[in-house]
């Protein structure tokens, strides 16, 4: 594949042939691009003079405008725009009409404020029985808490992620990971959802509603954090760079030779990890540079791997442990961090350089990947780069088609839409 090229571009997408009817939201907005990504014709409705995203920094060139926004161009790639006011009767019927064409509705409304408009989805699914209505909200359109308010930030901080991110100094209070990862959690769930619910439709011919919490979503995301509570009673501890755990484990970053940070992954553990960390040594000419490279020997003769629970408690399996997650950490310190990372990645080794988003869009793993693509905005007569397939279908290709609707660009499709 040539570096950049976007796979499968001849092959249509899972979703092909499906409408989607999106209400803009910044809570759902990934859940409208992955199904776009998909193939789905996803129709997005604003409110006049557009959704507030619009407004987002950062701007092309800094200069703020409603098309200018680089958080809009992102979530809303091969979208479509209509602009109907849903305070307005006339507008609420054009929309009725436009869900009766759909096959999935997607909204991260406030719970009631569509049941007041009379167009929530029990009015319209009764008319169209194979509909499929998914709202994505904070903590459900159900419970106790179904109206409080919430952000990324308090989806992320209530669901749980944020006590198991940050570093091992608990000095510092934990870190909310970026990128909006509380609403993209639950885009996932609710894009899982859909595809759910449109497999059970081809059985049954029916459509059902399916009630997204952020909260719940972001929950069951936190790895060992909620099973240790739950189980064991345990609070998971955060540790930098690594997994929260109850007991700390081995620090893993490294700089490398070139002076880029690198994270060494886990440690060797099976007959095959360590036979291949030696012979990485020997290409290297290093091997009789680790003085610990005996233990390594040991590893490789080993015929059951090392399991966690040996280390601190078997002296034997305590030193190879050891030595493999040393040997690792040496060959990083000792050649560059793209070296590194290549030699791991051909040894079957998990490891990472630690990079800044423009060197994982210029990094020759990403690019042959095809993660970068170019996009074309026929407006302003150039293309950008994008971020592209967050995952490889061959046989139903994750594409960006086009770029991001101006606000209510295609307002005079509605008369074939509807």
């Amino acid at each position: 594949m040539v570096a950049g090229e976007t796979p499968g571009a001849e092959t249509p997408g899972a979703l092909e042939g499906l409408r989607v009817v999106e209400l803009a939201g910044e809570a759902s907005a990934y859940a409208g691009l992955l199904l776009a990504g998909m193939g789905a014709e996803v129709i997005l409705v604003e409110p006049p003079g557009g959704h507030h995203s619009r407004g987002f920094e950062p701007f092309l060139n800094d200069e703020p405008g409603p098309e200018r926004s680089l958080w809009w161009w992102h979530y809303n790639a091969s979208k479509l725009s209509v602009v109907l006011n849903l305070d307005e009767a006339a507008d609420r019927d054009r929309f009725r009409t436009l869900v009766g064409t759909a096959d999935v509705v997607l909204e991260s409304e406030r719970p009631g404020r569509l049941a007041d408009l009379g167009v929530d989805h029990d009015v319209l699914r009764a008319a169209h029985p194979e509909l499929i209505w998914i709202a994505l909200t904070p903590f459900g359109r159900q419970g106790p808490r179904s109206r409080e308010q919430s952000v990324d930030l308090t989806v992320l901080a209530a669901g749980g992620p944020v006590w198991s991110c940050g570093y091992d100094d608990h000095t510092i209070p934990p870190q909310r990971g970026g990128g909006n990862q509380g609403y993209q959690t639950g885009s996932v769930f609710a894009v899982l959802a859909a595809q759910t619910a449109l497999l059970a439709r081809n059985r049954t011919g029916r459509g059902q509603f399916v009630d997204v919490s952020m909260h719940a979503a972001a929950n069951v995301t936190t790895e060992f954090a909620s099973v240790e509570w739950l189980v064991a009673g345990a609070e998971v501890q955060r540790q930098t760079g690594r997994h929260a755990a109850v007991h700390p484990t081995t620090f893993v970053r490294a700089m490398a030779a070139d002076g880029v940070d690198v994270h060494t992954g886990f440690p060797p553990r099976s007959s095959r990890d360590f036979t291949a960390v030696l012979g990485w040594l020997e290409d290297l000419g290093l091997r009789d540079r680790f003085e610990e490279a005996f233990f390594l020997e040991m590893g490789a003769q080993r015929e059951e791997p090392l399991h966690l629970s040996m280390v601190g408690q078997d002296p034997e399996a305590t030193a190879i442990f050891g030595a493999g997650r040393d040997a690792v950490r040496f060959i990083a310190e000792n050649v560059t961090s793209h070296e590194f990372f290549v030699g791991a990645q051909q040894r079957g080794l998990a490891v990472g350089i630690i990079y800044s988003p423009e060197e994982v869009l210029a990094d020759p793993h990403f690019r042959q990947r095809g993660f970068p693509v170019e996009v074309e905005h026929d407006d302003l007569g150039r293309s950008f780069t994008y971020p592209g397939a967050p995952f490889i279908a061959p046989k139903s290709p994750y594409l960006i088609r086009h770029r991001a609707p101006h606000i209510g660009e295609h307002n005079h499709l509605l008369q074939f839409f509807i």
